[in-house]
């Protein structure tokens, strides 16, 4: 899904917009017992429980697509008979109104989703009535030919409030804080099926992850049924070795710093696209030779591309003594997100006892020079100094 489709179905969270007409919950206390259930037409609730429920469902779909959004396929064996993506179906289909397949659902999610504390599972239907839209791009409201059916979930941790103080009227003074259960910002959550070309996908889940190095395996494995995604960090640890690996002991810092400037470029002609920028093998090997790595160095490339891609890609046994795996992308059709392997926000240079970061449009300002016979690196002064918030003269 584009950040735009993304920003789409957020819109519907709100009292003007809302069509949601079930929400479901499950609350599972630390030693995976359920505590309490509810089921409830959404829009028979409070206006202030509405409004909470909004903000948590927009948590859901909150962060950097290929981070902390991320739309997977499903594999076709999981369409079948049995398979996961075949009882989210169910499961939608159903509008939850069947009971039996709610309370399965909750039972995998319990028996998949890792973690010793308290949380609430979340679960909603809605019917969205898809606008049509204009040549130009205008929204035509009374002009619908679409409709999106499709179930959220959302699992929430549920934690004590802080102690402390609290003001009594009553009394006119302050007492011991009475200590709640407080319902926290989704931890993890999917928008099924996913909501592609304005219109639903259902051979695609969206998945949200509140960390994206803790994408839970096991919630996705058994849950979902998907490939595991690349997280962010596998792909900037990628990236890097494939840089590392293609230039080998001739990595110039011109060269990277031509790198680091040419793929933020990237990023800035493509920020107003609805597509994340993001780099393929073809794509990454140009913006190496654009930046000036040599034609003998990108003999390698192809081969370092293969080898950091496959090792990116995470793959694991289904259950234990098996040599099932998920699907994964092959390494050739890994792409690494822009957003996860650039710095966009400092140029860093780093030796064992010193670190340099500069603002990355100034990344001119620091070269490498031999002075006296020592290696050095060079910092251009363009204003004023500082040491430690005092100014000094230069």
């Amino acid at each position: 899904m584009t950040k735009k489709e993304v920003l789409e179905i957020r819109h519907q969270f709100a009292q003007a917009t809302c069509s949601i007409d079930k929400i479901c919950g499950c609350y599972v206390d630390g030693d995976r017992r359920k505590i309490a259930t509810m089921k409830e037409a959404f829009l028979s609730l409070p206006e202030e429980e509405a409004f909470k429920y909004f903000e948590i469902f927009k948590k859901n779909l909150s962060g950097s697509i290929g981070k902390n959004l991320i739309t997977m396929p499903f594999p076709t064996d999981s369409e079948f008979d049995g398979g996961t993506q075949e009882f989210l179906l169910k499961l939608r289909n159903s509008k939850l109104e069947d009971d039996e397949l709610i309370d399965q659902f909750y039972d995998k999610v319990i028996e998949n989703y890792d973690y010793t504390g308290n949380y609430l599972i979340l679960l909603i239907h809605d019917t969205y009535d898809v606008p049509g839209k204009t040549t130009d791009g205008l929204t035509m409201d009374d002009a619908s030919d679409e409709i999106y059916e499709y179930i959220m979930c959302c699992i929430c941790h549920v934690n004590l409030s802080k102690a402390g103080l609290s003001y009594f009227d009553s009394e006119n003074t302050f007492h011991n804080r009475i200590r709640d259960w407080i319902v926290d910002v989704p931890d993890i959550g999917f928008l099924f099926p996913a909501f592609i070309d304005r219109t639903a996908d259902i051979h695609n889940v969206l998945y949200y992850t509140k960390k994206p190095e803790e994408i839970h395996e096991e919630f996705i494995r058994y849950i979902l049924g998907t490939g595991m995604p690349v997280t962010a960090g596998n792909q900037k640890e990628a990236f890097q070795t494939i840089i590392t690996d293609t230039l080998g002991m001739d990595c110039d810092y011109e060269v990277i710093r031509n790198i680091h400037e040419n793929l933020n470029e990237m990023i800035e002609e493509q920020k107003d696209s609805p597509e994340p920028l993001t780099l393929s093998r073809n794509s990454l090997k140009n913006l190496l030779e654009t930046s000036g790595v040599s034609e003998e160095k990108l003999q390698t490339f192809d081969a370092n591309f293969d080898r950091a891609a496959a090792a990116s890609v995470n793959q694991r046994p289904v259950a234990e003594g098996s040599e099932e795996t998920l699907p994964a992308p092959a390494p050739g059709k890994v792409q690494l997100y822009a957003n996860n392997i650039a710095s966009t926000k400092s140029f860093e240079v780093k030796t064992p006892e010193v670190v340099i970061k500069v603002n990355p449009d100034r990344a001119d300002l620091v070269e490498t020079r031999e002075i006296d016979g020592r290696k050095c690196i060079v910092i251009e002064i363009t204003d004023e100094v500082s040491v430690n918030g005092i100014p000094v003269k230069y």
